[in-house]
């Protein structure tokens, strides 16, 4: 329901801003980090003025491979201040993002701010989670078309979640759990095509 409703407020105010896009106002984009760990990128980029951006970008997992769950779907809209223009040096990014998840049976041996990830390899959770973060980037323009993005970014989750005691048991353990999470909020490196 919640991703319906996303996609059709983003299909009416792409389309509304789209049809008065010019030259070097709107760009497409992938985070090539987020499609090698297997959840598809993609993003849009509409410039608002000669120093502002407003980046629309999404990412999911809808399958799971080989007995590890690692469903997700996120969304993260980011206001874009550059430094010089629009689309090309350095930038700093304020963002929100929200989702949904369901993973399990993940071996990640970290323990960060409060955030055990070594919990994923024997237990599943499923959930939602909404925050923001400030973000750093820097675009390198290869082409007149054509840029290559890195971003970096910080900030604060706030999550739900049920857990259960393997990746596929359906005996819950914890029910409607609160977490905040703080630490890395984005990390990208994207293939850019500006229109």
């Amino acid at each position: 329901m919640i991703r319906t409703i996303f996609i059709w407020i983003l299909l009416v105010v792409s389309s509304g801003i789209l049809s008065d896009a010019r030259a070097q106002k709107v760009a497409l984009k992938t985070n090539l980090l987020s499609d090698a760990a297997l959840s598809p990128d993609i993003g849009i980029e509409i410039g608002l003025a000669p120093k502002w951006t407003l980046d629309f970008s999404g990412h999911g997992n809808f399958w799971t491979i080989n007995d590890h769950k690692w469903k997700h779907w996120l969304i993260q809209p980011e206001a874009r201040y550059w430094f010089c223009r629009s689309f090309a040096g350095h930038f700093l990014g304020l963002h929100v993002l929200g989702g949904q998840y369901n993973l399990g049976n993940i071996n990640i041996p970290i323990n960060f701010l409060g955030t055990d990830f070594r919990n994923l390899k024997d237990k599943r959770y499923q959930g939602w989670g909404a925050g923001a973060g400030i973000a750093y980037g820097y675009a390198f323009p290869v082409h007149p078309h054509w840029n290559i993005e890195a971003e970096i970014g910080i900030g604060w989750i706030y999550t739900r979640y049920d857990s259960y005691p393997c990746a596929e048991c359906g005996s819950k353990i914890d029910s409607n759990r609160a977490h905040n999470y703080v630490g890395p909020t984005k990390a990208a490196l994207n293939i850019v095509y500006i229109f």
